[in-house]
């Protein structure tokens, strides 16, 4: 019974990872294509070493979207 529990609890796990992988590679497609489309005239790297701090907002929601995405994949 022990061993079922146990391969029932990494299978879950598995799943789970493999849906928040899946999950992020979305969320880094996604955000390329705003990026390229939406914000052809804006070079994100380039601001941040002007540091220009509302570039520097927009990127950090952007990393708390995708830990977001890491902990809701995780925890289902």
């Amino acid at each position: 019974m022990g061993s079922d529990f146990l391969l029932a609890t990494l299978f879950n796990l598995s799943v789970n990872l493999i849906y928040t992988v899946v999950a992020l590679m979305v969320g880094v497609l996604a955000l390329k294509f705003v990026d390229k489309r939406l914000l052809e005239r804006v070079d994100i790297e380039e601001e941040l070493k002007n540091n220009n701090i509302a570039v520097a907002i927009f990127a950090s929601t952007i990393l708390l979207f995708a830990a977001m995405i890491v902990s809701f994949g995780l925890k289902a």
